[in-house]
């Protein structure tokens, strides 16, 4: 068998459940089964989708800025929709070198602080994206 390099800026890794690790076209699916390594160049807040909240029901996920800097924003607990910017988030500054990780079931975005790099890391079965109204 030959080892080959994988860009992972042009790649997801799908971390099976069966212990196999695939490289893979660059596509979130929320009906995958298994874990989904992420990695983007982010210039802008359209890069990061800043202004959706996400949710991952089914397990945690690891957010990591690899380089630059950016804002992990979490939706107040119990604030669904309208009226959502009545509480303010609870906010979390990642630098370079620093991760977070994200409470299965939590609602978060991103938004960035400075252009860099980042990578994720989550088992993307039952995600949801939600337009920010606040």
């Amino acid at each position: 068998m030959s080892v080959t390099t994988i860009d992972l800026f042009e790649s997801f890794l799908h971390l099976r459940p069966d212990g196999r690790v695939h490289a893979e076209q660059p596509t979130f699916d929320p009906e995958r089964d298994g874990w989904q390594v992420m990695a983007f160049h982010v210039a802008t807040d359209a890069d990061l989708h800043a202004d959706h909240w996400e949710i991952h029901p089914e397990a945690d996920e690891v957010v990591s800025c690899l380089t630059g800097g950016i804002r992990l924003c979490f939706r107040p607990e119990g604030a669904e929709g309208e009226g959502e910017g009545e509480v303010e988030e609870e906010v979390v500054e990642l630098a370079a070198g620093k991760a977070a990780i994200v409470p299965r079931g939590r609602w978060h975005r991103i938004e960035l602080v400075t252009p860099g790099d980042i990578l994720s890391v989550t088992l993307p079965q039952g995600s949801r994206l939600e337009e920010r109204t606040g």
